[in-house]
């Protein structure tokens, strides 16, 4: 499951956004790690899940799922440790950072000014200042390891450090570094915050929706950030698409197109997570459930058998696979097979967005 983190400085409307994606509107908060987090697990909206269903009249009907953290926003002076001491933070594949570009004399910004590309360096450098202690503490500790015993691996972690360290020095996060292979699997058990993807959501005013304003609103308060790398933004206005939410779902597609919205704020930011880290769905059907399940593009079948479970990867023999629009468009699996469009593929096959997959195995 993709795993997200929001952050975001006091009155930036990361609690009504979270709300918002995840419809927890009356959670009180639990404690996880060192810091307080709540975590909120909505469905993957997804109009292919909707149509399948028809098809083969399941008992059940089950999207896939992302996982947000929210947490208590950092103060415009909150030291970087309290970032890092966050679980939610570490453990997070991506982090979520919500600006405020809204205007409201009632909430002042603890900055006293509205600026969102300020409010997206000063989260940056939060995050770099973070990293680069816990780069150093790390490097200290080895050179006092080479010094008892000289490895090449210890000495390979090190060189990897050093480059980091220089790199967050310079004030760039660690997502920004063309990183690969072992040196990257180096990297991982630090959980370092700069490396995360970033998803900045622009919470605009109300004005400022529709007719396309959205998306150049976030090019225009973010665009130096949308050119690093593993960096993306979208656009909402968490406080509207919040009442939005709360209408049946008539009205509530009513309101959206009133404002000139084609989706909702949710799936604007799920689909910008998705397209963010590369993840893609593929299905199983049959008469018990049409299920989504969400995977890394680029994922073996292997793999993705894996993800439904752990039985199944184990005695994996074959896939059976379609893809969606082949099997829409016949209407039905056996049409499929009749016209030749349902295949058999191996382990090492790699799913395609879309695909329905059959997965063979022995028990």
């Amino acid at each position: 499951m993709l795993r997200a983190a929001l952050i975001g400085f006091s009155s930036s409307g990361k609690t009504t956004l979270f709300q918002l994606m995840t419809s927890l509107r009356e959670s009180g908060r639990g404690a996880s790690g060192k810091g307080e987090t709540i975590v909120g697990i909505p469905k993957v909206p997804d109009t292919r899940l909707d149509r399948l269903p028809a098809m083969f009249n399941p008992r059940k009907r089950v999207a896939a799922t992302v996982e947000f953290s929210d947490m208590a926003a950092p103060g415009q002076t909150a030291g970087a440790q309290a970032l890092v001491d966050v679980v939610a933070y570490k453990n997070a594949d991506a982090l979520v950072h919500v600006l405020r570009a809204f205007q409201d004399p009632a909430v002042p910004h603890p900055a006293g000014s509205i600026d969102p590309a300020r409010d997206a360096q000063a989260m940056e450098d939060e995050l770099i200042l973070a990293d680069l202690g816990v780069a150093e503490r790390r490097l200290e500790r080895l050179e006092k390891d080479l010094k008892k015993a000289r490895t090449a691996e210890l000495e390979r972690e090190r060189d990897v450090l050093t480059v980091c360290r220089a790199a967050l020095e310079e004030g760039r996060p660690l997502r920004a570094l063309d990183l690969k292979g072992e040196d990257l699997k180096r990297l991982r058990g630090f959980q370092f915050l700069s490396a995360k993807p970033l998803l900045i959501v622009i919470n605009l005013d109300e004005s400022q929706l529709g007719a396309g304003g959205e998306h150049a609103a976030a090019s225009g308060f973010v665009g130096p950030f949308l050119s690093r790398a593993g960096t993306a933004a979208a656009a909402v206005c968490a406080k509207i698409e919040l009442e939005i939410a709360q209408l049946e779902a008539a009205d509530a597609a009513a309101f959206l197109a009133d404002l000139g919205l084609k989706e909702s704020g949710l799936d604007r930011v799920i689909r910008a997570s998705y397209d963010l880290l590369g993840y893609i769905s593929f299905f199983t059907v049959g008469e018990d459930e049409c299920r989504a399940w969400s995977i890394p593009r680029g994922t073996s079948a292997h793999l993705a058998a894996g993800e439904i479970h752990s039985d199944i990867a184990r005695g994996f023999i074959r896939a059976e696979v379609v893809g969606y629009d082949p099997l829409v468009t016949r209407g039905s699996m056996a049409a499929c097979r009749d016209h030749g469009e349902v295949r058999l593929e191996g382990k090492e096959y790699i799913v395609q967005d879309g695909d329905i997959i059959n997965f063979r195995f022995a028990t």
